[in-house]
């Protein structure tokens, strides 16, 4: 069974990537440094290959986060600190110039913005890890994706109604991700330690902050990204949507509903960590993040596909399934919380079982899509078509 019908097959033939980049800091610093960037690449290198070229930086940066911070609660090497800040900023630059490339090679095409997001969904959870070593978040880690992944659903979510990806001024991609490689970098310099500490211990300067408790620099820079990044960025995004479903006369609900598979994964990923009887987001913090990253990828690929072939606005049934494998985990961890004892099964297999399936998943979509799209489009995924160039 494909993915795509014959009216996305139609769909696909017609479409047109639009997006809006409002970021001043793009606009005038790092858009001039990414159009002299591109020319290193020679015009017969696919953008694509581009794409993969920078997903496999961070997927490195994680890597490394797993060798030297298994359970991301202890420093690694101070090297670790400045390699993954170059890591992350070599992402951001190819992530940027694959369009560019694009463009200049006369091969832009839905398969390209798929792909694209495709890999930038997967980073959120590869990126949560180098960072999570980083401020010694150990099981907190989740709550870093969560601030990557919210603001990324809710953009996709956002672009399949107004038919165009808008970043405002202080945006994820640009202002985001420079934060986190200049964060990298920082800890380079002062360790990962001083993220342990309580944050009138870190920041001296905030050492009379009375009524607040003992709250460790790492936690509290979670808070404060939530509150003033994740929360305003989602209601742009919902603002946004209502007004073009109000002047379509659509259903606001039916809009809403599309966002029930990724609170459910949300929910499901946090109701095993509470009821985990080994304590799976501090125990295992990079296998609970390759399943949920994995998962949360196959989300937003089937949320990007729908898009480009124009499909029917609602919640997509088939975006389900890379919830299937948690109704077993949380039965697993509640049964130990009820009985008493261990779990039936051990997490730890239940967790690589977690990974396996979205991994498989995921690549059974990437790569049945790949194959239908180049099919409809006569156009290759790794290699610029003549008829392109």
């Amino acid at each position: 069974m494909g993915y795509i019908g014959r009216h996305g097959v139609e769909m696909l033939q017609r479409y047109k990537y639009s997006g809006v980049d409002r970021s001043y800091l793009a606009k005038y610093v790092l858009q001039p440094f990414w159009s002299r960037f591109v020319n290193l690449f020679p015009l017969w290198m696919p953008p694509n290959m581009i794409t993969l070229l920078g997903f496999m930086f961070v997927v490195t940066s994680a890597l490394l986060s797993y060798v030297y911070s298994p359970r991301l609660d202890s420093p690694p090497p101070m090297w670790v600190h400045f390699a993954h800040g170059l890591l992350l900023f070599l992402y951001q630059t190819f992530d940027a110039v694959d369009g560019k490339q694009a463009r200049r090679t006369n091969s832009s095409s839905p398969l390209g913005e798929l792909f694209d997001h495709g890999c930038d969904a997967l980073t959120c959870a590869f990126e949560s890890m180098a960072f999570g070593s980083s401020v010694m978040s150990g099981r907190h880690t989740i709550w870093v994706w969560v601030a990557a992944a919210v603001p990324f659903y809710f953009a996709t979510w956002e672009s399949f109604f107004t038919n165009t990806l808008i970043l405002p001024e202080i945006n994820g991609p640009t202002e985001g991700l420079m934060l986190i490689y200049v964060l990298h970098l920082f800890t380079g310099i002062v360790g990962a330690e001083w993220w342990a500490q309580d944050f009138r211990q870190a920041i001296r300067i905030l050492y009379w902050v009375p009524f607040i408790p003992d709250i460790p620099l790492n936690n509290l820079v979670l808070i404060i990204m939530g509150i003033f990044g994740v929360l305003p960025t989602v209601g742009y995004n919902v603002y946004n949507v209502y007004k073009v479903v109000q002047a379509r006369k659509g259903s606001m609900l039916l809009a809403l509903a599309m966002l029930f598979p990724f609170f459910a994964l949300l929910g499901g990923v946090f109701i095993w960590g509470i009821l985990s009887p080994s304590d799976v987001l501090g125990s295992q913090p990079h296998l609970l993040l390759v399943g949920t990253g994995f998962a949360f990828g196959y989300l937003v690929g089937r949320l990007i596909l729908a898009h480009l072939c124009d499909e029917p606005k609602g919640l997509k049934t088939g975006m389900c399934m890379s919830l299937f494998f948690l109704p077993f985990a949380i039965a697993n961890a509640l049964s130990a919380k009820l009985l008493g004892g261990t779990p039936p099964v051990d997490e730890r297999l239940l967790l690589l079982g977690f990974c396996v399936f979205t991994v498989i998943l995921y690549m059974h979509f990437a790569i049945g899509v790949i194959h239908e799209i180049t099919t409809a489009l006569s156009i290759q995924c790794f290699r610029i078509t003549r008829k392109e160039a």
